[in-house]
């Protein structure tokens, strides 16, 4: 694993993304943005920080894999020096780890964990650090978060094995970004009633659950490049019309809010050939798209002789818009992946 690597047969560009804490974000740019400057310098890899007095930010590393792997290995390094200069002011005598959150999408987790977590263990047997995958997807996107923590030396050997993995594995469909928000907007619960924030400082994942922020133009994904602002806008519409109330509660948090606009269906056929790539592996992609979209979305069994299956979309307009969307990204991968339809 490790000579594949440093012979250059991987040496590609790649773009690795950190999820950070304002403080940690702030180690990392040093006084005047010196010690960024100097990590860029020496690495050689790009490092873009993202805008924002969000408690989270995103730390973007591009550049051939040996620069990135240089950047990593000055970023765990510099985390390393903060805990044992903050070690030196405290009465603790066992040193913490150093731990680096990286945000993936989530097509790829499947093949960072491995068949039944053989990967994911091999990783840690070989390099000493912990690594987890998150259960669940970061809000309002297609991504988790995968955190690694170890001494600075066994980050850097499984930020190797993880970018081999995803070089191997490449995303597959549309990726939809996560974007940290500030802590203090308002959250937005079913029927668009909007609450402020007290309660949202308490339930910081619950603030987070239901924003939408503002993404790049364009992503380019596989073959074909997605306009992110009419996706934006659809999700935060389907968000904010979505039939269940939040954090799955079955009856609402708040008496007297109104139920969401009046849910219509959609009905669309697809070809038998393609519908696996719709419902994925026991049912992942589909339950990605139900979940992102808040339509509920029900495929009916193969009826013999015919070569069609039908796909019942219900929700709102903008659910069904929405749903309809990750559909046809999920096709279009497919068949540009495949080349040959």
């Amino acid at each position: 694993m490790e000579t594949k690597v440093s012979e250059g047969g991987l040496n590609v560009t790649l773009t690795i993304r950190l999820l950070m804490h304002g403080k940690e974000v702030g180690s990392i740019i040093g006084k005047k943005g010196e010690t960024v400057k100097k990590m860029r310098e020496e690495s050689g890899a790009r490092i873009n920080i993202s805008e924002g007095n969000c408690p989270e930010r995103i730390v973007t590393i591009t550049g051939p894999t040996d620069a990135i792997f240089k950047a990593f290995a000055m970023i765990a390094y510099k985390f390393e020096e903060d805990i044992i200069s903050s070690m030196s002011n405290s009465p603790a005598t066992s040193k913490p780890p150093v731990t680096l959150r990286l945000v993936v999408p989530a097509s790829q987790c499947g093949s960072l964990i491995g068949k039944g977590g053989s990967k994911i263990k091999e990783m840690r047997e070989s390099t000493g650090a912990q690594v987890q995958v998150a259960g669940d997807m970061l809000p309002n996107s297609t991504e988790r978060a995968v955190t690694i923590s170890g001494t600075p030396d066994a980050i850097i050997q499984c930020v190797k094995q993880i970018c081999v993995v995803m070089l191997e594995s490449p995303p597959k469909g549309a990726t939809i970004p996560y974007r940290p928000k500030p802590a203090s907007t308002p959250v937005i619960f079913a029927g668009g009633q909007v609450r402020a924030d007290p309660l949202a400082a308490s339930t910081a994942n619950l603030s987070l659950l239901l924003q939408h922020p503002p993404l790049p133009a364009y992503t380019i994904q596989g073959q074909y490049a997605i306009p992110h602002p009419d996706l934006t806008k659809l999700h935060q519409l389907a968000m904010q019309q979505t039939p269940f109330p939040p954090l799955g509660q079955t009856n609402p948090a708040f008496p007297g809010l109104d139920a969401s606009p009046p849910a219509s269906t959609h009905e669309l056929t697809i070809p038998n050939d393609l519908i696996g790539c719709i419902i994925g592996r026991q049912g992942t992609k589909i339950n990605e798209i139900r979940q992102m979209s808040g339509a509920q979305i029900k495929i009916a069994n193969a009826t013999e002789g015919s070569s069609e299956r039908q796909i019942t979309i219900t929700g709102t307009p903008a659910n069904i818009s929405l749903a309809q969307y990750l559909i046809n990204a999920r096709l279009t991968s497919e068949v540009t992946g495949m080349g040959a339809l």
